[in-house]
């Protein structure tokens, strides 16, 4: 039994001994011995000659805090941070926290069910795409897509599913598949800097949003990271888990690039860039993203978004704390939980804010689009599904999309990348060094859309 401090008692002016707090608090001694050693809950009085250590019951309220912080995960260094903070801007950390806790759980059970398909040759007539969250309807810009009818989804749960069927260019006598694709940026109405970067290869497509100070700098650096690559030539024959893992290090080079790019800024964590990469096996699409653009697959006539937004504001929809309606119009900021970020020249270690990778089973007649906020902040889904069936190729589906940005004013940079999924001529094969071929790393006030403003 813990006996520390017995004998004081009411001569500590109403404090009780650390054996009394832990029964009231609910927390072991040892537990608050090492509360107080990390500065996390600190005695009210400690005597000077044994060392015994006093509370006040008024402590009580913060110390279950830091036990109710314990129990969902919290390191210890981010309870402290919490701690010190008033009761509101203690509730908007822990709701940051527990969004990235939630976009990392999601991307690992994405992988388990892929792995699950994968392993148990799940196919036929259907087929599923990991981290689909149901088809598009009119549900807002920066809402989850939730359950409109047509898939089959509930509550947000990871069950989506899509017509699937032949082509997938894998197995005796399958076809050969390649992509063809295109991207554009545009600066918008109103910015007066481009920020965003695409790029559209032969084994790569991809947009990235920067902000901050550098973050022109670390949206190219993010790209120019994963372009060198080369992927159909390199990782065409792996396995889906070494084909994971080198879609992690890949993810991992974009991140040290854009520490590298950022690091001459005044606030190297305050500049980054959001990153949405699809790399070209020759059999599979590898997924690399992190923050809030998007990709989205047009399959049979439906558009479905396979990615989930890393944001302040999709994490509240996910909590139920708001609809896709009102999400739509939150006039908050645009925060992110998740983005590559420069290392903070306070801290000896950068905090790793790691990409969720996946991979991408692929159809003949898939089209893809890739896209900044730029672009699904101010374009209803609806109006984005009827403009990527309308293209008759990826060069008309970016122009089409960037031009209906502006129509909606352009209040920001604009990247998008349109990827089709075709059956593969011979004489149009890539060779497998042909990697820099890749089009709209940053095409500034693309042609045709001076007449749009």
């Amino acid at each position: 039994m813990e006996r520390e401090g017995r004998g004081v008692g009411a001569a500590s002016g109403g404090l009780v001994t650390i054996g009394e707090f832990a029964r009231l608090s609910r927390l072991s001694a040892k537990a608050l011995r090492r509360y107080d050693e990390l500065g996390l809950l600190r005695p009210a009085l400690v005597d000077p000659v044994n060392g015994y250590r006093y509370y006040d019951p008024a402590q009580v309220e913060g110390a279950r805090l830091v036990a109710w912080l314990r129990r969902i995960g919290m390191p210890l260094s981010r309870i402290g941070r919490v701690v010190a903070l008033d009761a509101g801007a203690a509730a908007v950390e822990i709701r940051a926290y527990w969004a990235r806790v939630e976009a990392e759980t999601a991307a690992r059970r994405d992988l388990a069910m892929y792995l699950v398909d994968h392993l148990s040759a799940e196919g036929g007539a259907m087929s599923r795409i990991p981290g689909n969250t149901g088809n598009t309807g009119n549900t807002g810009s920066t809402g989850d897509t939730r359950d409109t009818g047509g898939t089959g989804n509930t509550g947000g749960t990871d069950n989506g599913r899509v017509p699937g069927g032949p082509g997938l260019s894998e197995g005796p006598g399958a076809v050969r598949l390649a992509i063809r694709c295109a991207a554009l940026t545009d600066t918008g109405a109103v910015r007066t800097a481009n920020q965003d970067a695409a790029f559209a290869g032969p084994w790569m497509l991809a947009v990235a949003d920067g902000f901050g100070e550098g973050g022109a700098e670390a949206s190219a650096a993010a790209i120019e990271a994963l372009r060198p690559r080369a992927w159909g030539a390199q990782h065409g024959g792996l396995s889906a888990a070494d084909l994971l893992n080198a879609l992690e290090d890949t993810a991992d080079s974009a991140s040290r690039a854009v520490r590298a790019a950022v690091a001459p800024c005044a606030a190297p964590d305050g500049s980054g860039t959001t990153l949405t990469a699809m790399l070209w096996t020759g059999s599979r699409l590898g997924l690399v993203h992190i923050g809030d653009s998007r990709a989205y697959l047009l399959r049979g006539g439906e558009l479905f978004r396979i990615t989930h937004d890393h944001s302040l504001v999709q994490s509240m929809v996910d909590d139920g704390s708001l609809g896709p309606e009102e999400a739509a119009s939150h006039p908050g900021p645009a925060l992110l939980l998740k983005a590559l970020v420069g290392e903070a020249r306070s801290a000896p270690v950068a905090v790793a804010c790691r990409p969720d990778v996946r991979l991408q089973e692929v159809m003949a007649g898939d089209r893809y689009l890739l896209c900044s906020d730029g672009l699904s902040a101010v374009v209803d889904e609806a109006v984005l599904r009827a403009a990527v069936i309308a293209a008759d190729d990826p060069d008309e589906a970016v122009r089409r999309l960037a031009g209906l940005a502006r129509e909606a004013g352009g209040p920001d940079n604009v990247a998008c990348a349109v990827a089709d999924v075709v059956v593969e001529d011979d004489h149009q094969r890539p060779a497998p060094g042909d990697r820099d071929e890749g089009r709209g790393h940053r095409v500034e006030e693309p042609e045709g859309l001076g007449a749009l403003r």
